[in-house]
């Protein structure tokens, strides 16, 4: 076991804790059992979510038992958004997502061995409680003033919106869960977002009323943000999944790569598994030669090998080459050169036209007579291959995968043209 309080501060990912010089004898003292919950309020887990499940990997790579909570029960109630309720999601959807986001939990945890990971689901203690039962045994044991004080309920209160009874509760259920996998499995640790604290808490007091020799703690991560002020784990096209169906390998792949000099540094810290050594020298590469991106293209490709898979890496990787005339743009599959033109300009068309036209309705070029000088200039390619002729047109066979052509002007304006019913 590993002092793992120095490896989490050193990345980064301590903002809040219960008391660390306590959790850091419990881990000196261990093997600590510790979860994390994810709630199935959508149907794929996001960026935000893999912090926490890469802190989990850490940790039990330490030598600690990682219980990975998915909340069937948290999951039908939702907690408090700052500005609104919450639209409830059918029994039968939430069950779904469960599963889902359990499928996307368990390859990123290691259940096997001494500390072998465990998952749970909270409606299993949950769903054969009355409400009587918890009103006695859980409810008696939290005081409305401290409920009131966290942060999200207390936002809530002071909006227009104000907050139901049923999303107020919300803390009480995730109090619960903490005692209940206190008493099940012995867990010490709660692990989550700093802007969980108030839920994570609401654990540690419960078990202190009902459990007074227990000694448990929290543990908070930092809000991850961007040098710029936009939101992490945000695109132009919307959140970052780790569903491919819902965010491509090739999408998610190009978010670390187009990553901004100036988070890198703090990305490879909080998301990488590589040594100090090797972090340090990226960015060491990144301060000397930006240009060159290397921290990023390892973040990129160490980053999709662990949520997609190496094959899925090899495929985005030789696309993301192909297209800027670095390797074959026939050899790619349909799927992963579909996935690739999706995240660059693109427009439909019925059939196809001169390449002038193209790139000027494309947006490559102002208007057609800067297209034609684009040729003349020589930076006017198509499927990698230089324009020559001012006039040329495009035939069928041309097209990759049947549908496509990929526009490039000079080294580094890409676009695409997909021919409908080709």
């Amino acid at each position: 076991m590993t002092d793992i309080v120095d490896e989490l501060k050193w990345r980064g990912l301590i903002a809040l804790s219960t008391d660390e010089d306590a959790l850091r004898k419990a881990f000196a003292d261990g093997p600590v059992t510790f979860y994390c919950g994810f709630d199935p309020t959508a149907p794929s887990l996001h960026l935000g979510n893999l912090v926490q499940i890469l802190t989990m990997r850490r940790i039990q790579r330490a030598g600690h038992r990682p219980l990975g909570l998915v909340g069937g029960a948290t999951g039908l109630i939702g907690d408090p958004k700052p500005t609104a309720e919450r639209t409830l999601n059918a029994p039968e959807i939430v069950a779904q997502w469960v599963e889902r986001l359990r499928a996307q939990i368990e390859p990123l945890l290691d259940f096997e061995g001494p500390n072998a990971a465990v998952m749970v689901n909270n409606l299993d203690w949950t769903q054969g409680l009355s409400a009587i039962e918890f009103l006695r045994d859980i409810g008696k044991h939290f005081r409305v003033n401290k409920m009131i004080a966290k942060e999200a309920v207390s936002r809530r209160l002071n909006s227009d919106a104000g907050i139901s009874y049923t999303e107020f509760s919300y803390q009480i259920l995730q109090g619960m869960d903490f005692l209940e996998l206190y008493r099940r499995y012995g867990c010490t640790l709660q692990t989550g977002g700093s802007d969980q604290w108030g839920n994570l808490t609401s654990g540690t007091d419960l078990i202190h009323r009902v459990e007074p020799e227990a000694v448990v703690h929290a543990l908070g991560t930092p809000l991850i943000t961007k040098a710029d002020g936009t939101k992490f784990g945000k695109t132009e096209s919307g959140t970052v999944w780790l569903d491919p169906e819902m965010t491509t390998p090739y999408a998610f792949y190009q978010f670390w790569v187009n990553a901004d000099d100036r988070d890198v540094s703090k990305f490879l810290r909080i998301f990488s598994f590589r040594s100090r050594e090797e972090i340090e020298e990226l960015e060491r590469q990144t301060e000397e030669r930006p240009q060159a991106r290397a921290a990023q293209r390892a973040l990129a490709e160490e980053l999709t090998t662990l949520v997609h898979g190496a094959d899925q890496t090899a495929a985005v990787i030789a696309a993301s080459r192909a297209l800027f005339g670095q390797g074959e743009l026939s050899e790619l599959d349909g799927k992963t050169l579909a996935a690739a033109l999706s995240e660059v300009p693109h427009i439909q068309v019925a059939e196809l036209g001169p390449v002038v036209d193209l790139f000027a309705e494309v947006g490559l070029v102002a208007s057609k007579s800067a297209g034609r000088r684009t040729v003349k200039e020589g930076g006017a390619y198509v499927n990698n291959v230089k324009v020559v002729a001012e006039d040329a047109v495009p035939s069928s066979e041309d097209l990759l995968d049947g549908r496509w052509l990929v526009l490039r002007r000079g080294k580094k304006n890409l676009a695409a043209v997909e021919v409908m019913g080709a």
